[in-house]
């Protein structure tokens, strides 16, 4: 009852205070230049300036805090040893060059880059495609669309249990296993066979993210003016000419925003990998190996923190050229 307590009044706190933020703010910019005498127009103009500032001005706050300030803090710390007492400039780098799980991570975060986009985007659009084409459409996209409502704890703690092992002759209370004995099969321990547990992994997100991918998609293709696909249809297209040369091509934009967004989620796996595998048998990535290094066992926040930097500097061009195409689209 008491973190109750705690989350009601620190929303009635947090509404309460942007309303009197602005109201106190606004009231006093419009005494310090009146909108009336013999000043007004130059006073209306000075405050039409310093007015969109007031808005901003707690956002720009806040963001410097927590996101400025941090990248900042981390890149300084990586300068510094394990418990930050002395400079090392960029010793904690050339470890990381050369260090075999760093080299994993990258290995296997650059396999999510390839698959986890690619197949959430075409699942995505494959799914926009035929729920706009059923009667029952919007059950469908609320089905697809479910999983994002779950974290993605909540999402591995699920598939966990889809991929559960139990000895050969016992009961499989795990899907997968369960349906590979029904067939004959032996159970297999799915999360420690390499290269295949990584691929199990990347199903999880896919799971979540297809949903994201159809909505977006479905918006965009329900934009396309119908005359140009009236237009295919009576020159003779076939329905896979018409969404292949007519419908894709029109939403190439949407899609590689869509893309870039899973993209940029992907860079920062670590529940799933947490949850499920904790980075072992091969499975290791970026997120979570920084995670190891600056919270478990010795925490070494030089190294922790180098690896931040790396992910860092991997999301930031493509979140750039995301906003770019985004920008680009509303145009």
């Amino acid at each position: 009852m008491e973190l109750l307590w705690l989350a009601a009044s620190t929303i009635v706190i947090g509404v309460f205070g942007c309303v009197a933020w602005f109201w106190g703010s606004n009231w006093l910019l419009d005494r310090i230049y009146p909108p009336r005498g013999a000043k007004a127009g130059d006073n209306i103009r000075r405050a039409g300036q310093i007015r969109p500032w007031l808005f901003l001005g707690p956002a720009i706050l806040f963001l410097s805090m927590y996101l400025v300030y941090p990248v900042l803090d981390s890149f300084w710390r990586s300068l510094f040893n394990s418990n930050g007492s002395s400079f090392v400039g960029l010793d904690n780098y050339v470890w990381l060059m050369g260090d075999a799980k760093f080299r994993e991570s990258m290995v296997n975060n650059m396999m999510w880059l390839l698959v986890v986009p690619a197949l959430s985007t075409v699942f995505g659009l494959i799914a926009a495609q035929l729920t706009d084409r059923i009667k029952w459409g919007n059950i469908g996209k609320s089905l697809i669309f479910m999983p994002m409502a779950i974290s993605f704890v909540g999402a591995g703690v699920i598939w966990k249990f889809i991929y559960e092992y139990r000895a050969s002759g016992e009961t499989q209370i795990g899907l997968l296993n369960w349906i590979v004995t029904q067939f004959g099969g032996e159970p297999q321990i799915w999360l420690t066979l390499p290269v295949w547990n990584n691929l199990l992994l990347m199903i999880v997100l896919v799971w979540i993210q297809t949903g994201f991918a159809m909505v977006i998609l479905s918006a965009a293709l329900r934009g396309i003016p119908e005359e140009t696909i009236e237009a295919a249809i009576l020159d003779g297209a076939s329905p896979l000419q018409v969404f292949f040369k007519i419908k894709v091509p029109q939403i190439m934009g949407t899609i590689a925003v869509v893309w870039t967004t899973i993209t940029i989620v992907v860079l920062k796996v670590f529940d799933i990998v947490f949850v499920m595998t904790n980075g072992q048998w091969g499975t290791q990535v970026l997120a979570n190996l920084m995670y190891d290094w600056m919270f478990r066992g010795t925490p070494d926040y030089g190294r922790g923190s180098a690896i931040a930097i790396v992910l860092m500097i991997l999301v930031t061009p493509i979140m750039v050229w995301n906003i770019y195409n985004a920008r680009k689209e509303v145009r």
